[in-house]
């Protein structure tokens, strides 16, 4: 932000010494120090509260974008266990033929199955572990 040389800072340093004094120039220096330390702070505090502000910001967003998804979906697959409304008379997509949960449980279990790795078990040894 503020680009200083280091012999711009020595510069300063000896301006400092001859103005202020050897005298007080700790107290000048320790009084320098304690204001940069509320500046930073003060500085730090209004970050934080933006970058609060802008993720709020986010999550609404995203919320809303969630919701504007679900609702969508709601729309094209509505509840068919009663509690909504009636599923649509035509799939979705041309071609496809609806079927009942009971085969689509059946598909699932048989798909699961084929694709389960078979396991052998391994019958105990007889005598001491080596």
């Amino acid at each position: 932000m503020f680009d200083v040389a280091p012999t711009e800072l020595l510069l300063v340093v000896v301006v400092a010494l001859v103005v202020i004094g050897p005298k007080d120039l700790p107290k000048a220096m320790r009084f320098v120090g304690k204001w940069m330390a509320k500046a930073r702070g003060m500085a730090r505090h209004f970050r934080s509260g933006l970058d609060t502000m802008m993720r709020e910001a986010e999550l609404e967003e995203l919320e809303k974008q969630w919701r504007e998804q679900n609702d969508a979906i709601m729309r094209e697959f509505p509840r068919i266990d009663g509690a909504g409304s009636s599923p649509p008379s035509q799939p979705a997509t041309p071609g496809a033929t609806t079927a009942s949960p009971e085969k689509i449980d059946q598909d699932a279990d048989q798909s699961a199955a084929a694709a389960a790795p078979e396991t052998h078990a391994i019958p105990p040894r007889d005598g001491p572990l080596p």
